[in-house]
């Protein structure tokens, strides 16, 4: 099996697929690494990390982390328009061959009102992105002898480099439309919707480790739509969403919806409670897994876990062993206690 996965993950290095990117479960909360508009949209100050472990049934687990920061500058007078910035870091190591994605981000977004309720933003990205692989050790299609595997036999395979870099270009626009009433935790109700597009690695630089290579890395275009929005009952929320990516001929779709209960809430006027909220939900990722969702919510503060049920044909290998993810949040706003999360 170990030899199998070594066989995959180099196989995917020697081609195109060594493009796709990394993906979080709980893409609500990666905010720079689904649109580089979401730069300060939900809040002042904003700081984030993610760690996600999967195909730990296999004989080396891929780990991904990742960590962001944006916050929102003074807004203009005039038009009540504002500038945001941040910046984005994620790496991750895949498998036997330890093939490693890191990239380092700079973001920045200006977000002009349309009407009172509703923004419009646009951002960019621009970073540096390498691409390494650990090791040369390896099993090989052209290893294959037809009963097994000969570590004897040429591998057929000739690598210019171990590891590369490479310059990066991304862009989006997000729209949101914000309808939430605050004038206390326990009395509101409304709703907020958000949705974006976005295309990222525009400038396609090259992505190769091969001699003579020519493949460059695809471009992702990654589209969403999020909202939040009362039960008719104070307490309750219920926060959908829909995630599209696409990067070259792969696709991933991720549906579903939290279901948030605040168990207290501070109130603008006396700042006297704390907010403490938990929520839970479950996502499909289609023909992949089923994602299982935890959030807390405590003031300023947000822990969030999620576990992929794995289900799709990689089934019987991982025995429905997906992934497990863990995020940590930092968020304030200009509301006080009142957090739309």
């Amino acid at each position: 099996m170990k030899s199998f996965f070594t066989l995959l993950t180099i196989i995917t290095i020697g081609t195109s697929v060594v493009g796709q990117d990394i993906h979080f479960s709980q893409m609500r909360y990666a905010p720079l690494n689904v649109n580089p508009a979401l730069a300060g949209a939900d809040g002042k100050i904003r700081g984030l990390v993610n760690y996600r472990s999967q195909w730990n049934s296999f004989s080396a687990p891929y780990s991904t982390m990742g960590a962001s920061f944006d916050m929102r500058f003074e807004p203009f007078k005039r038009n009540g328009g504002y500038l945001a910035g941040g910046i984005n870091f994620f790496r991750d190591v895949a498998g036997d061959a330890q093939f490693t994605q890191s990239n380092v981000n700079a973001n920045i977004a200006y977000h002009l009102p349309v009407t009172r309720q509703s923004k419009l933003g646009l951002g960019m990205q621009i970073g540096y992105g390498q691409r390494g692989i650990g090791t040369m050790d390896g099993t090989w299609a052209m290893q294959y002898n037809g009963n097994g595997f000969d570590n004897t036999l040429a591998s057929g395979e000739s690598f210019d480099r171990q590891q590369y870099g490479h310059l990066d270009a991304s862009a989006g626009v997000v729209y949101q439309l914000d309808k939430m009433t605050r004038s206390s935790a326990m009395r509101g109700n409304g709703y907020k919707i958000t949705a974006g597009l976005a295309a990222y690695h525009m400038n396609q630089p090259e992505s190769t480790f091969l001699v003579g290579g020519q493949d460059d890395l695809k471009m992702r275009f990654s589209g969403f739509v999020r909202s939040t929005f009362y039960m008719n009952n104070p307490k309750w929320k219920m926060k959908p969403g829909i995630y599209y990516q696409q990067q070259g001929g792969h696709r991933e779709i991720l549906a579903g919806s939290y279901f948030e209960h605040a168990f207290s809430g501070g109130s603008d006027r006396t700042q006297l409670k704390s907010n403490f909220a938990v929520a839970y939900g479950f996502f499909y990722r289609f023909r992949d897994a089923l994602v299982s969702k935890l959030l807390v919510h405590y003031d300023d503060f947000s822990f969030g876990l999620s576990y992929d049920i794995n289900l799709s044909s990689l089934t019987p290998t991982s025995r429905g062993r997906g992934g497990i993810e863990f995020m940590f949040r930092y968020q304030l706003s200009e509301l006080g206690n009142q957090r739309i999360r």
